[in-house]
C-alpha cells in the first residue's frame, strides 16, 4: 500500500467515527472583529484565553467547521476563544500582534501567506506564548518556533487526487486557484499535477463569484480538451457547477474541502468527490493542544505534524455523513 493510500485509509476511518461533526454550512460566522467565542467548561482548570486567528474570507464556510471544532474544545477546557481572521496575509499578521499585546495564553494560527506572517508569529513565540498551526503552512512552521502543525499535506493530498485522476483514466484536468500566493492552495494543485501531468493551472478570484464563475466558463468554451475539473474549496465548487453548465461541458467535477452543499451535490450526482481534510478536527485539536501546554506542559506531535487528511468522499461514503450532518 502507498504512502497515500495509507493515509487516505486512516483519514477515512476518522471521518467515518467523527462524520464532520460540525460540518455547518448554513452561513459563515462573519464575527472577525475580535468576538468572543466560547467559554466556561468542565475542565476544572483556571480560565485561559486562546485567539484562533485564521484567514479565512468572508461568507467561506468551510471555516465554521474548524470554528465549531475550537468552540467545542473551548467548552470543554474551560478556555476564553477569541476568533479573529483576515485573508490578506499583512492583516491577519496584525491580527496575531494584537493577540500577543492582549497577553492571551496562547495562539492558533493558519500559515497560508508564512511571508507575510512570520515576524509576529516569530514575536508571539519570544514573548513565550505557546503558538501552534493548523490548516495551513505544513512547510514553515517548525522554521518559526511553532509547537505545533494540525492539518494535511497539501502536496501529498493533491497527489492523492492526481492517483485517482490517473485511475480514472482523466484525459485533461483543470486546476482552480481561487486565491493567488496561497501556498496551501500552489502545493495542492502542484500535487495534482506530479501525479496527473495533464493537469493546467487556471486563477480565479475567489471574493467574487462572478469572476470565478466567467473565468471558469471560458476556459471549458476555449478548451473543450479539458475532461475534469478540481477546485480548492467547495464553495469554489458550488459555483464550477454552474461554469460547466453554462459551457455546455460535460466536464467532471471534484473538489477539496466540504460543505453541505458539496456534500449534497456528491449525493446528487454533480460532483464525483471531494478530499477531506477534517477541518473540525483541526480547530479541535488546535486548541485543546493549547489547553495541554498551559495546563499540564504536555506537547502533541513529537515535533512532527498532525495529519488531519486527505481522504475520499464520494458517492461509497458520502451517505454516511449526510446521515451524521442531520442528527
Amino acid at each position: 500500500m502507498s504512502r497515500i493510500s495509507r493515509v487516505s485509509a486512516v483519514a477515512t476511518s476518522a471521518v467515518a467515527a467523527l462524520a464532520l461533526a460540525a460540518c455547518s454550512s448554513s452561513g459563515g460566522k462573519q464575527e472577525d472583529e475580535g468576538g468572543d467565542g466560547a467559554s466556561g467548561g468542565g475542565a476544572g482548570t483556571p480560565e485561559m484565553t486562546v485567539a484562533l486567528v485564521t484567514h479565512a474570507a468572508p461568507g467561506d464556510t468551510f471555516w465554521d467547521q474548524v470554528r465549531a471544532g475550537a468552540e467545542d474544545a473551548a467548552k470543554k477546557d474551560n478556555v476564553k476563544l477569541e476568533y479573529t481572521a483576515d485573508p490578506d496575509g499583512a492583516r491577519q499578521s496584525t491580527l496575531v500582534q494584537q493577540a500577543v499585546d492582549k497577553k492571551v495564553d496562547g495562539i492558533a494560527v493558519t500559515l497560508a501567506k508564512p511571508d507575510a506572517m512570520e515576524d509576529n508569529v516569530v514575536k508571539a513565540v519570544e514573548a513565550d506564548i505557546p503558538v501552534v498551526a493548523l490548516n495551513a503552512g505544513a512547510d514553515a512552521w517548525k522554521d518559526m518556533g511553532v509547537l505545533s502543525f494540525f492539518g494535511q499535506d497539501e502536496t501529498l493530498a493533491g497527489e492523492a487526487a492526481g492517483e485517482r485522476f490517473t485511475d480514472e483514466k482523466a484525459g485533461k484536468v483543470l486546476c482552480v486557484i481561487h486565491e493567488q500566493g496561497h501556498v496551501g492552495l500552489e502545493a495542492r494543485c502542484k500535487g495534482v499535477a506530479n501525479k496527473f501531468t495533464g493537469t493546467e493551472k487556471v486563477y480565479v478570484k475567489g471574493t467574487d463569484s462572478a469572476n470565478v464563475q466567467s473565468t471558469i466558463t471560458a476556459k471549458l468554451q476555449q478548451d473543450k480538451d479539458i475532461t475534469n475539473v478540481i477546485t480548492l474549496g467547495a464553495p469554489m465548487a458550488m459555483i464550477a457547477t454552474k461554469s460547466i453548465e453554462e459551457a455546455g461541458s460535460e466536464a467532471k467535477l471534484a473538489t477539496f474541502d466540504l460543505n453541505d452543499e458539496a456534500l449534497q451535490a456528491i449525493k446528487d450526482g454533480k460532483i464525483e468527490w471531494a478530499v477531506d481534510q477534517q477541518p473540525y478536527v483541526q480547530g479541535y485539536m488546535a486548541v485543546d493542544s493549547l489547553w495541554l501546554r498551559v495546563q499540564k506542559g504536555a506537547s502533541t506531535g513529537g515535533g512532527e505534524p498532525v495529519y488531519t487528511g486527505p481522504a475520499f468522499i464520494d458517492d461509497a461514503n458520502v451517505d454516511i455523513l449526510l446521515e451524521q450532518q442531520a442528527k
